[in-house]
């Protein structure tokens, strides 16, 4: 179901053809046809969307507008006239509209007019109570969410936040595994104390055993002094360790003794000293893979892996780019020193459909480059790379979710989910449309739509 709108207009054949066309859809459209019936409609039930027109018998639709407005707050009011002038337009806006239709209007113009406010409306609400920024816990890098996938990866993290327990978080490069977790010692009981991290991959062997644990003075050749290492560095705060699949199977076997013992002797020192550090772990690879390979510890594994966190790659999580759009223009927007204020929706729907294959970090890069080559205070088609913009053939398309609505990407995604059902039930319209929970009719509708055979 797409959601309850609530259609208003004196034109008896306008009310019903509109409420054909957004049934077909999905909609549940009830009608009125004038004010007073909209209002007794309001008592009824509560609608999402409003269509209603502006000359009516009656109050009309600017004075019926205040009261919708006033009465339901959350909804987004829609309205259609065959009169309108700019003027009127701008009048509608500032009484609390959110568009205008100018009559005659075909159902196309109708249908993008209700996605574009639905999409709006859903990004204004993201932003209200989906939107987890935490300033404090990431610094510059806040979290940005909106999407199932990482709303659920958040609410695990806030339940594991409170707890000493080591946290495992896996995910493709570029998935913003540090930044979530900067925000797990934000919000835990160490916040206050040091939170210390360090890149597995980018130390030499030879290196990292010092940088983690320490050394004694004189320990090899070029110690000319006591190093404290990361581990007593983090004492009472978290150590993160990023990148944690890259250690060697010597190193492997040190970090666990310190886990299991809490203990920390430095290279060279005679000496263990005892730490309390809360550690969390990251890295891309599959480390069930590399366990069964014999490059990973399996007792390592199971002391690494006691909260687990999968962090979603971009492609799997469309939602989040518009927000993380907003979000980079406004943080690059103030370092660049440059006045660019949005993005076009054309240049919008590439970023969505777009697989991300470097994710939220490729997208920083980009909307960074984009906001340096502005000539505008908008950023359009010609400030996105070539590969963005003309998405190679064969790559994978972005989005796994059939409730998105920027026209581009939600044509493809709708086509290859109603594909999937089909072949699913064989073919079977009925069934994929309960599969698709869809109405029969409103199948019916996008197959004849999109053109799908099968």
């Amino acid at each position: 179901m797409s959601g309850r709108i609530l259609i208003v207009d004196d034109d008896e054949s306008l009310r019903e053809s509109l409420q054909l066309v957004l049934s077909a859809e999905g909609y549940e459209a009830v009608c009125a046809a004038d004010a007073e019936a909209a209002l007794h409609q309001l008592e009824i039930s509560t609608p999402e969307l409003v269509l209603c027109d502006l000359r009516m018998p009656g109050m009309d639709g600017l004075e019926l507008l205040p009261q919708l407005v006033r009465r339901l707050p959350e909804a987004t009011v829609i309205l259609m006239s065959a009169y309108g002038t700019a003027e009127l337009a701008i009048e509608a806006m500032k009484r609390g509209a959110y568009d205008y239709l100018a009559k005659p209007f075909s159902p196309s113009e109708v249908l993008l007019a209700l996605r574009k406010a639905r999409e709006r409306e859903r990004l204004r609400r993201a932003n209200q109570l989906l939107r987890r920024e935490v300033e404090r816990a990431s610094g510059e890098h806040p979290i940005v969410a909106a999407s199932e996938p990482m709303i659920e990866v958040l609410e695990v993290m806030e339940r594991a936040a409170g707890f000493k327990a080591t946290v495992l978080l896996t995910g493709e490069s570029g998935t913003g595994k540090e930044v979530l977790a900067r925000a797990i010692h934000a919000q835990s009981p160490r916040r206050g104390e040091a939170f210390v991290a360090v890149n597995c991959a980018a130390i030499p062997e030879a290196l990292l055993e010092s940088e983690l644990f320490g050394h004694a003075k004189g320990a090899f050749t070029g110690a000319d002094r006591a190093r404290r290492g990361l581990f007593l560095e983090a004492d009472g705060g978290t150590l993160f360790l990023d990148e944690v699949g890259e250690l060697t199977t010597a190193l492997q076997a040190k970090l666990l003794r310190v886990l299991q013992e809490e203990e920390v002797r430095p290279l060279g020192d005679s000496k263990s000293r005892r730490v309390d550090v809360r550690v969390l772990a990251a890295t891309a690879r599959n480390l069930e893979a590399e366990v069964a390979a014999g490059r990973f510890r399996e007792d390592l594994f199971y002391r690494l892996n006691v909260v687990r966190l999968v962090v979603p790659p971009l492609r799997e999580r469309p939602k989040d780019i518009p927000l993380l759009v907003d979000h980079f223009l406004a943080r690059f927007r103030d370092t660049l020193g440059k006045p660019v204020r949005g993005i076009s929706d054309e240049a919008l729907e590439r970023l969505v459909a777009y697989p991300w294959p470097g994710n939220v970090r490729e997208l920083e890069n980009v909307i960074e480059r984009a906001i340096i080559l502005a000539n505008a205070d908008r950023i359009g088609l010609s400030e996105l790379p070539q590969n963005v913009i003309v998405p190679q053939p064969g790559a994978p398309v972005a989005g796994r979710a059939t409730d998105f609505s920027l026209r581009r990407a939600r044509r493809v995604v709708e086509v290859e989910v109603i594909q999937r059902a089909l072949r699913a039930t064989g073919g079977n319209r009925t069934h994929a449309a309960r599969l698709l929970e869809i109405s029969h009719r409103a199948l019916l509708y996008k197959i004849k739509e999109h053109g799908i055979r099968g």
